[in-house]
């Protein structure tokens, strides 16, 4: 049980986990699109969250002089840079409008991570603009790039797939914000730290429902199909929410909340 508990951890604290998530998500928006046989931007993605998740976080361990994960801090240096590489490999095979979409979004990493105005801090720190900029960069990586990538014009059913994206994201920040209530500095001044978490969690839900009745706005290949599934992927996410406290351990949220998007893609591909 160590044993797996530590391959766990690495896991989890290498952003491999929530690299498979980014993966899945591109894969769902190709999938409800149409698009066949395309990994580049899912591999582009997966790589590129291992990379920039890392980069945000020990970034912010090394500023905060933390040294409780320097043991496995080396193989997570080794395992982002190969994952840098693997990046810009499939960054080359794109198109130029989807890499030009593509540093848009990495310019948001960078002004999350990076303090680029004299005294000030990064937008991490900047009070209630995290969930925002963490939500925008989601939609443009798993539901923007792979649209550009195939050349599918901007619609309305692009602007509802984004639009259902964002709120797919928000609700899940909202129960790493709940879980992390507790630790987070109170100049972040995230959402259940200013409205509490029972506010909280009932705003959720309300995105969660209203994220549902946007399916019945699609104008175009609209079935049964793409509604089950989103139904599926918000009921599993309420329950969470409803379930969602302080005293949550870290794999709650981390590994089994992260689990969600996964569970859904590989649902799609069995059936």
């Amino acid at each position: 049980m160590v044993v797996f508990k530590k391959i766990l951890d690495f896991y989890i604290n290498s952003s491999l986990h929530v690299a498979l998530s980014a993966f899945a998500l591109v894969s769902m928006t190709q999938y409800f699109f149409g698009i066949d046989g395309d990994f580049s931007v899912a591999l582009f993605a997966f790589f590129g969250t291992v990379v920039g998740y890392n980069f945000v976080k020990y970034d912010a361990i090394a500023r905060l002089n933390r040294t409780e994960i320097k043991k496995e801090l080396k193989a997570i240096v080794f395992l982002s840079f190969i994952s840098l590489l693997a990046c810009f490999y499939f960054f080359l095979q794109l198109s130029w409008a989807t890499k030009l979409s593509a540093f848009a979004f990495f310019g948001l990493t960078l002004l999350y991570t990076l303090p680029f105005f004299p005294n000030k801090q990064n937008a991490r720190n900047w009070k209630g603009v995290k969930i925002y900029i963490v939500g925008i960069t989601w939609v443009g990586v798993t539901v923007i790039l792979p649209l550009v990538e195939a050349g599918i014009p901007f619609s309305m059913d692009v602007l509802l797939m984004a639009m259902q994206r964002f709120l797919l994201v928000f609700s899940i920040v909202l129960v790493f914000d709940i879980v992390d209530v507790k630790h987070d500095d109170i100049q972040l001044q995230t959402v259940p730290q200013k409205i509490g978490v029972e506010l909280t969690k009932r705003l959720g839900y309300l995105l969660l429902f209203l994220l549902l009745i946007l399916e019945f706005f699609y104008t175009n290949n609209h079935h049964f199909l793409p509604f089950f599934f989103k139904l599926l992927v918000c009921g599993t996410i309420a329950i969470f929410l409803f379930f969602a406290n302080e005293n949550r351990s870290r794999y709650y949220a981390s590994f089994w909340l992260e689990s969600v998007p996964i569970l859904w893609w590989l649902v799609l591909v069995v059936f």
